[in-house]
């Protein structure tokens, strides 16, 4: 099943690393009460993810913020430690987005994103998507149909709130 517009988030456990080490995060406690832009995309340091998707994010954050989102989280089917240094090299970091891993890619299948490219060696990685949730239920969603960032990027995002 895909999720859509209206769809309440399933609960799943992404990986981040924190002061002590790696840590579960909880996608239901982040959202609870909050309203949170999600966006994932197939993998950390390939270079449509680096030089287009993750930084339409960095420009667009100051914007989101303004008009009442709490967070932004860009979710990878990586582990914690790439997301950590890749967040760190690009600067998503420092422009207050959050990286977590779907280190087993459970939240992307259960979202209905997963997809396979056996010639990339990409297997259980996520589709592009952006959408953003309130209180954990969907209230816009973006799936990428081409192989670009358009639908899925910030930008596109930012201008349907």
């Amino acid at each position: 099943m895909t999720i859509e517009v209206g769809t309440h988030l399933p609960e799943a456990t992404l990986l981040r690393v924190g002061p002590e080490g790696v840590e579960g995060i909880s996608i239901a406690d982040r959202l609870k009460g909050r309203k949170v832009v999600i966006f994932g995309l197939p993998g950390a340091y390939t270079s449509t993810c680096s030089t287009a998707h993750v930084p339409s994010f960095m420009r667009t954050a100051k914007a989101f913020a303004d008009k009442g989102v709490d967070e932004i989280i860009c979710v990878s089917v990586n582990d914690p430690f790439v997301m950590k240094a890749w967040g760190e090299a690009t600067g998503a970091t420092a422009a207050g987005i959050t990286m977590l891993g779907d280190a087993d890619a459970s939240f992307t299948k259960a979202i209905g994103m997963a997809f396979d490219a056996p010639a990339s060696g990409f297997f259980a990685r996520s589709r592009r998507y952006a959408l953003l949730a309130e209180n954990g239920t969907v209230t816009r969603f973006n799936p990428e149909t081409g192989r670009g960032c358009e639908i899925s990027g910030g930008e596109h995002l930012l201008a349907q709130l």
